[in-house]
């Protein structure tokens, strides 16, 4: 908000220099450009950022989408896993839990910075001397799961029918994975931003010409106001379209992944904090 004041400020003292001017020296006839092409010009300007609003909105969206989907699939993980494994297996239970949750909270910082390490749940000092030397930490942690999956299968501890519809409900993190690194690291090209920019930046100088004979002063407010609108909407599209940030218009992708984390532990832990209650209410009464 700050850089759209600041270039409108401009904006509106180089009008009011230009509209001073043509008025004082009563040169409006040789520098009067016709309204019907800065309308034309116009059109152009509204189809690019109208292209550049919704493909930004686009990846937004999109991004949004892969995150309802972490939810829902993470969700249905922790359900298969209750419900495969046996009602005693508590460390299973434990072990899915704290690595469903740390892969969604390691994607949400992968997508920013990289994955910080104190912002995963429950690591022992091996793991983290474990994870400290991987470069890519959700991918890791996606491996783990797989390999318990793998070793649950080979024990005899799920059958092959439930191993091959949790591997499902696995391969749909690293699908999800996948798309939010595509959309991260795939940006709108810099010089279709720049060329826009430039375009607007051009448009708002000529305007004033082809205005100051009809409004005069008046169109110092008129150009003021229709640059602070085509410069607000290239600068929210230049903003949304890396969704993964913390700024206000971002997704709230680590809120999302603490909902995910109380979600999945309170499905695979529910039973035994029930159990755990229970023996209590016994023990005192």
């Amino acid at each position: 908000m700050i850089r759209v004041l600041r270039s409108t400020l401009f904006i509106a003292v180089y009008t009011f220099v230009v509209c001073y001017a043509i008025e004082y020296f009563e040169v409006d006839d040789q520098v009067a450009i016709n309204t019907s092409a800065i309308s034309l010009l116009g059109v152009i300007l509204s189809i690019f950022l109208g292209f550049r609003t919704s493909t930004a909105y686009d990846r937004w969206w999109e991004a949004r989408k892969q995150w309802g989907a972490l939810v829902n699939n993470t969700r249905n993980f922790a359900i298969y896993v209750t419900s495969m494994f046996p009602e005693g297996d508590t460390q299973v239970r434990r072990f899915f839990a704290k690595h469903i949750s740390n892969f969604c909270l390691a994607l949400a910082e992968h997508l920013r910075e990289g994955t910080q390490l104190d912002k995963l749940l429950y690591l022992s000092d091996e793991e983290i001397a474990e994870y400290q030397q991987k470069k890519h930490i959700p991918n890791h942690i996606s491996l783990q799961l797989f390999q318990r999956l793998q070793v649950a299968h080979q024990n005899g501890e799920i059958t092959l029918g439930d191993y091959l519809n949790i591997k499902a409900q696995h391969q749909s993190l690293l699908d999800i994975l996948g798309a939010c690194e595509r959309i991260k690291k795939t940006p709108i090209p810099f010089s279709y931003a720049v060329y826009l920019k430039v375009f607007i930046s051009l448009y708002s100088l000529l305007v004033p010409f082809a205005l100051v004979s009809t409004l005069h002063l008046w169109t110092v407010l008129i150009v003021s106001l229709l640059f602070f609108a085509l410069l607000g909407i290239e600068l929210m599209g230049e903003e949304i379209e890396d969704p993964f940030g913390l700024d206000c218009n971002d997704l709230p992708t680590s809120s999302i992944a603490n909902t995910i984390k109380e979600n999945v532990f309170e499905i695979l832990e529910s039973k035994h904090f029930a159990e755990q209650e229970k023996a209590l209410y016994d023990k005192v009464f």
